[in-house]
């Protein structure tokens, strides 16, 4: 099945640039692209793209707000946010992050990792580079959310001991099958404690899972230095 990608940049050239690359393999291709965050909501739900490559800083409607907006909308659900960034610890990917993003890149990364990020979020995973997360995480994703772009509800106290404790390493970067090797199970087996715990909290993806894990205090940030 073909990938369905929004392009959002102010920069045209980017635009071609990403066009171009995106367009020249066979399982993805550009629907549409956007000039300004607006647009950007605008053009989503017209198009209903599997994945929207979301630049953050943009004239009418950021980035951030951009997500929020999309990620609001029930039916639009099965669009992934995949966040472009020249500053990957940027506060505002964190932002993105808990608006409903399911990811980040930084906009210097070879073609072949851009393409794969893509297949990465359309596939429902997250997309957190691990050294990049974990700074990340203890600088901004700790701290109390005060623009309201998610709520914790009392279902965090409603996930199984297995559960939380899947939940709380998927939140230290570990992979299924880390997982799976360090509580000895099956990599299916996690990924079904993954899924349960993202009905309970009605988090999108893994990405959204792990920012309710910090902010809920499930999870405590290692210290930062």
């Amino acid at each position: 099945m073909t990938i369905r990608v929004l392009l959002a940049d102010d920069q045209a050239l980017l635009r071609a640039t990403f066009r171009i690359l995106i367009d020249s393999a066979e399982d993805l291709t550009v629907v549409a692209e956007a000039a300004d965050g607006q647009e950007a909501v605008d053009l989503v739900a017209e198009h209903r793209p599997d994945v929207v490559l979301m630049d953050l800083r943009m004239p009418n409607l950021d980035g951030v707000s951009a997500t929020a907006a999309i990620c609001a909308r029930p039916e639009l659900s099965g669009t992934h946010i995949l966040v472009l960034t020249t500053f990957e610890n940027d506060e505002n990917v964190a932002k993105a992050l808990r608006a409903g993003a399911s990811g980040f890149l930084g906009k210097g990364v070879s073609p072949d990792v851009l393409l794969a990020g893509i297949r990465t979020v359309a596939a429902g995973e997250a997309l957190l580079s691990p050294t990049a997360t974990q700074a990340l995480i203890a600088r901004f994703l700790a701290t109390p959310d005060t623009d309201g772009f998610l709520t914790f509800p009392d279902a965090v106290q409603a996930l199984t001991d297995r559960e939380r404790e899947v939940v709380a390493l998927a939140a230290h970067g570990k992979s299924n099958s880390e997982i799976a090797d360090r509580l000895v199970v099956s990599p299916l087996t996690v990924r079904s404690h993954i899924h349960r715990a993202m009905t309970k909290l009605d988090a999108r993806d893994r990405a959204q899972l792990v920012v309710i894990a910090y902010q809920s205090g499930l999870v405590r940030p290692r210290p930062h230095t």
